[in-house]
């Protein structure tokens, strides 16, 4: 693919550690057309600052990538911590931390009529085991399962969008496979 030097893959750098100037993220978002290597150069920034070399296919949150490795996908933080096939919720390979009191709440939410009813809802927080990086807080009622936001369709996301499909495509590949992982520890128990 040839490059597209219109917002130079430095410009994108700065932009993904939030040192980009202001009139320099304005101009990149009325870039018309976009540059077309975009995606490309956003990989090779990420995968640049990580300290692996398993190959990112996609950014999920600040720390959590899905990436290729060992002919599967899985979900990976920064620090290198695996958290499995990207098709599992990654929320159940966290620590998670519950704050159930009023007081626990005020700890992170310090304007009181934000606040949620504890009655009915609690808050976690799900860290990274590996470096203990915050991946995710939800506020959700109790014994509700870890909400799992977002299972890319990656084979469609690069054959169609990005015209160049992954070498393992498959539709298997688009399914959630949370349920596996409890199923998993009933065996094991």
């Amino acid at each position: 693919m040839e490059r597209d030097d219109r917002f130079s893959k430095e410009n994108l750098k700065r932009l993904v550690e939030g040192t980009l100037h202001w009139e320099e993220v304005k101009k990149a978002i009325r870039l018309s057309p976009k540059d077309s290597d975009r995606f490309w150069k956003y990989l090779e920034v990420l995968q640049e600052k990580v300290p692996w070399d398993d190959k990112i296919l996609l950014r999920i949150s600040d720390h959590l990538y899905i990436v290729a490795k060992d002919g599967g996908r899985i979900t990976k933080c920064d620090c290198g911590h695996e958290f499995g096939d990207y098709r599992v919720n990654w929320k159940l390979g966290c620590q998670v931390y519950v704050r159930k009191t009023s007081e626990e709440i005020g700890e992170v939410v310090t304007i009181p009529e934000a606040r949620h009813n504890i009655e009915l809802v609690e808050m976690r927080e799900f860290y990274c085991p590996g470096c203990y990086a915050l991946l995710g807080v939800e506020v959700v009622p109790p014994g509700y399962p870890p909400v799992f936001e977002m299972i890319p369709d990656l084979d469609s996301f690069y054959r169609e969008w990005m015209g160049q499909p992954l070498p393992d495509e498959s539709p298997d590949w688009f399914q959630d496979k949370t349920l596996d992982k409890p199923a998993e520890w009933a065996k094991e128990g």
